[in-house]
């Protein structure tokens, strides 16, 4: 089963679906069978990076309301990313750019570390308000999960992967993927958001059902079989009830 995950590094939602989706994966027998690969989506690609400005002001000015309603709303996502053991630290997180992070994950996936890389990228941002949106981080996090400093330093310095990522993204609008999280099973469903633990389990189960049932042969009979075994070849004609 391949399922595919599109997301973004400063989408909050997209950290509960993923502890979400792995939660459901832990309870699947066919776990084993499954891949998962994470696809590049950015929530603002037109934002830049700015230390200035914490999260609560981004989200403030963006719906047009005080800075102490939008740490409200905020404060109810810390709720939600609890229930999957996520400790989110909305104070201290900055307004952040995701364009080379997602460039990054697309070199990590070419060394086999783009798996490492995501989850370390969310964990960075979302529990330990790291600014991800400079790339002094990005490069300590690269090398954190293994990846080569002067190779990640020469991707971030340049336009290498851009166009993975951008296929990403047009891959995504083809499929109608208009907000993130969103995973696709088997190109065969979808789900949309960081929808509750019981979705994951009974579509695992669902699409694993859909795509390995076998179905017995249904013998269509005739008047006569013409058939060849290993004792030779003969037509065997049948009684016909009158």
């Amino acid at each position: 089963m391949k399922i595919e995950v599109w997301s973004d590094f400063v989408c909050p939602f997209c950290y509960i679906g993923k502890r979400r989706l792995e939660q459901a994966l832990e309870e699947f027998d066919q776990k084993d069978k499954v891949e998962v690969s994470f696809k590049s989506f950015e929530l603002q690609p037109h934002l830049p990076s700015d230390k200035s400005v914490t999260v609560h002001e981004m989200l403030a000015k963006k719906m047009n309301m005080s800075p102490e309603q939008a740490k409200a709303m905020n404060n109810q996502v810390i709720a939600s990313a609890a229930t999957v053991g996520l400790a989110y630290q909305f104070d201290e997180m900055k307004q952040t750019n995701t364009l080379d992070a997602h460039r990054l994950v697309k070199y990590a996936e070419s060394a086999g570390k783009g798996g490492e890389l995501t989850e370390r990228l969310l964990s960075a941002h979302f529990l330990e308000s790291q600014f991800i949106g400079e790339h002094e981080t990005l490069l300590n996090l690269a090398t954190e999960v293994g990846l080569n400093r002067e190779e990640a330093s020469k991707v971030l310095s340049s336009s290498d992967y851009l166009d993975e990522v951008r296929m990403d993204q047009q891959e995504g609008q083809q499929l109608g993927v208009q907000g993130v999280p969103f995973f696709v099973f088997n190109r065969k469903y979808a789900i949309s958001g960081a929808q509750p633990h019981e979705a994951f389990v009974q579509t695992l189960q669902k699409v694993w059902e859909e795509e390995n049932q076998t179905t017995p042969l249904q013998h269509i009979q005739t008047d006569s079989d013409a058939t060849c075994t290993d004792d030779g070849c003969e037509i065997t004609e049948r009684n016909k009830e009158v």
